[in-house]
């Protein structure tokens, strides 16, 4: 990052992005100003939760969903409300909207350009407007999470005054085409992000899909699918769970474990935590969560691995007849929630849900052609993933080289 000092009659520093299209690196420096100089606020008024309902008149966007529903750019309008339009404050279209109230201060730049006009904004919404390029400074104000976090107020409940927004440096392009190029830029690979992020929204509907179609519903004796090949085979076998897995418990984490970069893979409540140089099991199995929030996750490991802390390992009792991955599948279409007891921490025992009766294919190479055939839609979901991270970490470092950070100079 480039500071110049202006020796103008304005005497005011300017800067230069790290990354700048070709077509504007003659075009001068940015000029470094505030959030406060380049627009001006106002909160949004109330559209309680109370008030709303599918078919309320009044379209209305709330502050809750800035940091769950909404990108950079709102496509889509999610509430309505009843309160009567007299009481409310309305866009105009082209605003900037800012959460108020949360409870992580870093995602308070969770800021969303609001395109369409006459729609409603709730009152924990600070509404930011600017003669300049909006979706610019949409995705500039996403860049200040740290800068946002320093003038957030309160303690469980934090508030964020956008009085305290208003000192807050930023950088503008003298050119109003080199905003809207780093808006279109932005947008568009966020569009690419949307686009990708449906396609693996379907894949994963497509498993689901599988899942009930592969294994009998409750009162069927055969799947609604079945290959070519085994259906002469007859009626699956019904009996308990437990006779085709065993459980084991787990490691308990250490307090400091020394993770490596390669190794052997360590699982936990959360799913992959790192490498370490010792496993505690040999053959692929099952983990799942047994206390905790997350009770009831499930997760395929592949052999050579750990599992550490609340978690049990599920193992087939014999490979040749029960393939371990198809009782992963098999386990993946079961309801764990009546069998999760516990208020304060909740806890899920085999003994009890190894009781469940479940069906089993005779021939054990029905499992493992059910089990190819998701494992390769799960190969599918897993490249979607990394694709889509890439593409979020690609946008991140966009974003770190698009917008100069002028606030620590």
């Amino acid at each position: 990052m480039k500071i110049n000092k202006n020796h103008g009659s304005d005497n005011m520093s300017r800067i230069v992005p790290q990354l700048r299209f070709p077509e504007f690196e003659n075009d001068g420096d940015w000029e470094i100003t505030t959030i406060g100089e380049l627009g001006s606020f106002y909160y949004g008024k109330s559209a309680p939760k109370w008030s709303l309902s599918e078919d309320a008149p009044t379209l209305c966007v709330r502050y809750g969903e800035l940091y769950t529903k909404f990108g950079a750019i709102i496509d889509t309008i999610y509430s309505r409300t009843n309160i009567d339009p007299k009481t409310l404050r309305f866009s105009k279209g082209g605003e900037i909207l800012v959460p108020r109230v949360g409870e992580d201060p870093f995602a308070f730049s969770n800021c969303s350009y609001l395109p369409f006009p006459n729609i409603a904004i709730g009152e924990m919404i600070s509404v930011y407007e600017t003669e300049e390029n909006s979706i610019f400074y949409t995705y500039y104000f996403n860049t200040l999470s740290k800068q946002f976090a320093r003038v957030v107020e309160g303690q469980n409940v934090k508030n964020l005054y956008y009085i305290n927004l208003e000192p807050i440096k930023v950088g503008k392009p003298e050119s109003k085409e080199e905003q809207q190029k780093i808006a279109n830029c932005l947008s568009s690979l966020d569009e690419v992000i949307t686009g990708e992020t449906e396609r693996l929204d379907l894949l994963q509907d497509h498993k689901k899909g599988l899942l009930q179609q592969l294994f009998p519903v409750e009162g069927e004796t055969q799947p609604k699918f079945r290959f070519p090949e085994f259906k002469n085979d007859g009626d699956w076998e019904e009996d308990e769970l437990g006779k085709g897995l065993r459980a084991e418990s787990s490691q308990i984490a250490k307090s400091r474990l020394n993770f490596k970069n390669g190794g052997f893979p360590v699982f936990g409540a959360d799913g992959f935590n790192g490498f370490i140089d010792n496993y505690s099991q040999e053959k692929n199995y099952v983990a799942i969560v047994k206390d905790g929030s997350g009770v009831g996750n499930l997760y395929y490991c592949e052999g050579k691995s750990s599992v550490l802390g609340t978690l049990n390992y599920l193992l087939s009792k014999n490979e040749e007849k029960y393939d371990i991955k198809w009782l992963y599948y098999l386990l993946n279409t079961i309801n764990f929630k009546p069998f999760i007891k516990g208020a304060n921490i909740p806890h899920i025992y085999f003994k009890d849900y190894s009781k469940l009766l479940v069906s089993y294919p005779k021939n054990p190479k029905e499992q493992e052609k059910i089990a190819t055939c998701l494992s390769a839609v799960d190969e599918l979901i897993e490249a979607q993933v990394k694709k889509i991270e890439e593409l979020q970490n690609h946008k991140k470092g966009l974003l770190q080289q698009l917008f100069p950070n002028v606030n620590d100079l």
